[in-house]
């Protein structure tokens, strides 16, 4: 089931519109008409959210070429049957370690990556647990659309250590989750993970 507000989803498909159109045409009231369409999406987002225009601008309606959806990369690592969350201090809330995909990496290394730099960890990849929308889940509204990939990795070095976006690293049993950023993952998407550890066999999971 889809969880997107509708408003949401029409400002997605507008700016997608815009940004493909933009990066296509050759014809000059074509772009001004693709122009005046993504001026659309950001009216609506500002309309809806509480977001400054000004970045809803830079962040959602700058960007160029084939409009495509973000990838989130989050690291599952579990240890005596629990499982390792970094305290965001962006919000002070939760999450599994990771962050958008980068340019020049493959999802395995930013996962490792990701645990690096957030809880200290070394570690190294598995096996991807499962790639899921977003859109399906019950994440709060965002402009973007995201998919996100779940990559078991093992710790092979290192030692609980923050980041400079993290204020806590710790591990935590399925029935004492701590508050979840519910940005980065949802309460529903940790106990799914869960599954895996007591099903080493169950197959990976996509939306």
């Amino acid at each position: 089931m889809n969880m997107t507000p509708k408003w949401l989803e029409w400002a997605k498909q507008i700016q997608a519109l815009a940004q493909t159109g933009l990066a296509y045409t050759k014809d000059v009231y074509d772009a001004e008409r693709y122009e005046a369409l993504r001026e659309v999406s950001v009216d609506i987002l500002n309309s809806y959210t509480t977001v400054d225009r000004e970045i809803i601008e830079l962040s959602f309606a700058n960007e160029r070429g084939y409009a495509t959806p973000k990838v989130d990369i989050r690291g599952v690592v579990f240890k005596d049957d629990k499982v390792l969350l970094v305290q965001e201090k962006h919000d002070g809330c939760w999450a599994l370690p990771g962050g958008w995909g980068d340019i020049g990496l493959s999802p395995s290394e930013v996962a490792v990556k990701e645990i690096k730099e957030e809880a200290g960890y070394e570690t190294r990849p598995v096996r991807l647990l499962a790639v899921l929308d977003k859109k399906f889940h019950q994440h709060p509204p965002e402009p973007y659309h995201v998919y996100k990939f779940f990559i078991q990795c093992e710790i092979v070095g290192g030692e609980a250590a923050e980041g400079l976006e993290t204020s806590g690293v710790a591990f935590f049993a399925e029935t004492q989750l701590p508050k979840l950023s519910l940005q980065r993952n949802t309460e529903q998407q940790i106990r799914t993970m869960f599954q895996f550890l007591k099903n080493p066999d169950k197959p990976a999971i996509v939306d």
